[in-house]
């Protein structure tokens, strides 16, 4: 993949490490973000009998080009692939010959459900090939439930869903042991890496039951589940204790639909004295609306350094539209009560979304402002297979104004769609106009200059945001005076 923002090991490949690793498996990963090592020469070095790729949107066309790899080395290797895309466009996956299932939803029971039937096919077929696994005839990939297949006929074949895990507290603790974990950097390197530090993902709920129209989340699973705290602790000491983790990066879709539940989780922390050990921050948005003073202000005693908000829109109606069931005083009040209790803040806004014009673009500048986050996350609108949004730009004289996959990317400043009623050019203009006005006002860059604890690390964080949304020809110069101008001004 072209572009790579992930910085921590992949949380859904961890998973499915741990979960082959309790049923006896050897067990290997392969993160080719981070590998010297060609995937060929990996391959022929291990000899896998089943593979499984984790793909998002973006990643898929990668993913397929690896699994072509790792057949031409071995091919009755049986390759698996999983995500939210393929999850959204089984079939698409399920046509590549390189490709031989794909799972749909959530994957740990899949992956081991598929392991068995695997390892009882070829016990009974010493001449096993994965080519057999297609043949019409074999009905042994039927019986696996929430997979997606095609036969050798041409045929594609769905079992039926499988049910999303119930009990989260059963799932074994990610498996970062077959990570390189010395090659990982912080979870947000462009906003404070930690010197030296050590990142972990962790999930302590998965689903969400607020299915906003812009979410490729919206293909997963519905129904919002939880571990217990004492699950979620037990894991926190095993990071903070076998891993030296520094901090731990909360991946929850909607963390705080059960607020008493986050609320113990805090006192939890507190009470085992994990809360001096590690910071946490909240990757993905919690609920504006159930983020009330009395929880934030717990969960900031219990180290929590950052929570993000989905803010999406300064326009009320399009806010109403996208299904977000969440009001802007909502959001203030959170915003508010967030800063009051020490918490840094990070708002998420959308350029581009549908029945977005230059006016409520404008208000959403204005709201983000207003509401003044620590950093402010804007995206340009990108219908991902599956939302909402996908099926509206299709179902009513949209286009889609990228062809490949890869190009599937939020914060790159692109136009994504064209549906009405601005123009690519308005919502690429309004984006860059949004990063300028909102980091560029004189008290954000001194904000940003106190924060930093070396000009090492200020020079690094000023220049990333300013290739964003500078023109070409006056990146370097900018870059220069701006850092020049704010050290003569701290002086």
């Amino acid at each position: 993949m072209p572009i790579d923002t992930r910085t921590t090991p992949h949380l859904g490949i961890a998973y499915l490490a741990a979960m082959s690793e309790r049923r006896g498996d050897e067990v290997t990963v392969f993160d080719q973000d981070i590998e010297d090592e060609k995937l060929t020469d990996f391959v022929r070095r291990f000899q896998p009998d089943l593979v499984g790729i984790g793909t998002n949107t973006p990643q898929v066309k990668q993913g397929w080009l690896c699994a072509r790899e790792v057949k031409s080395v071995l091919p009755n290797v049986v390759i698996v692939q999983g995500g939210p895309h393929v999850s959204a466009l089984p079939e698409e996956s399920a046509t590549r010959p390189e490709i031989d299932i794909v799972a749909r939803g959530e994957g740990e029971d899949t992956w081991i459900d598929i392991s068995n039937h695997i390892e009882q096919w070829k016990a009974g077929n010493p001449n096993f090939k994965a080519h057999d696994l297609h043949d019409p005839q074999n009905k042994m990939l039927d019986k696996i439930l929430g997979i997606t297949y095609m036969t050798t006929e041409g045929k594609i074949r769905h079992t039926h869903e499988r049910p999303a895990v119930a009990d989260l507290d059963a799932l074994p603790f990610p498996a970062y042991k077959y990570f390189k974990m010395e090659r990982y950097s912080s979870l947000q390197p462009a906003m404070d890496a930690i010197e030296k530090g050590k990142s972990f993902s962790m999930m302590t709920s998965r689903g969400c039951p607020y299915r906003c129209t812009f979410c490729s989340q919206s293909v997963m699973a519905e129904k919002w589940r939880a571990r217990s705290p004492e699950s979620v602790v037990a894991e926190w000491r095993h990071l903070v204790e076998d891993y030296g983790a520094q901090e731990i990066g909360l991946l929850d879709d909607s963390a705080n639909i059960d607020r008493k539940r986050l609320y113990r989780l805090s006192e939890l922390l507190i009470k085992e004295g994990l809360h001096t050990q590690a910071q946490w921050v909240m990757i993905n948005g919690i609920r504006a609306n159930l983020a009330d003073t009395e929880l934030l202000s717990k969960m900031h005693e219990a180290g929590c350094k950052r929570v993000a908000f989905g803010v999406e829109t300064g326009d009320e109606d399009i806010l109403e539209s996208i299904d977000k069931r969440v009001t802007h005083d909502q959001i203030r009040t959170a915003f508010k009560n967030a800063k009051k209790v020490g918490l840094e803040t990070v708002g998420f806004f959308i350029i581009g979304l549908p029945g977005d014009t230059e006016a409520t673009m404008e208000k959403t500048i204005q709201f983000a402002c207003e509401l003044d986050p620590l950093v402010a996350n804007f995206s340009m609108m990108t219908p991902y297979p599956g939302t909402k949004v996908w099926e509206q730009v299709h179902r009513n004289g949209g286009r889609m104004l990228v062809k490949d996959w890869q190009d599937y990317v939020f914060f790159e400043g692109k136009a994504r769609y064209a549906m009405g009623p601005t123009t690519a050019e308005t919502q690429e203009r309004k984006w860059k106009e949004a990063y300028r006005r909102f980091y560029l006002r004189p008290h954000r860059v001194m904000m940003t200059l106190k924060r930093e604890s070396t000009w090492k690390n200020f020079p690094r964080t000023l220049s990333m945001a300013l290739k964003i949304v500078l023109p070409k020809k006056t990146k370097d110069e900018k870059v220069k005076q701006l850092i020049d101008e704010t050290q003569q001004a701290a002086c």
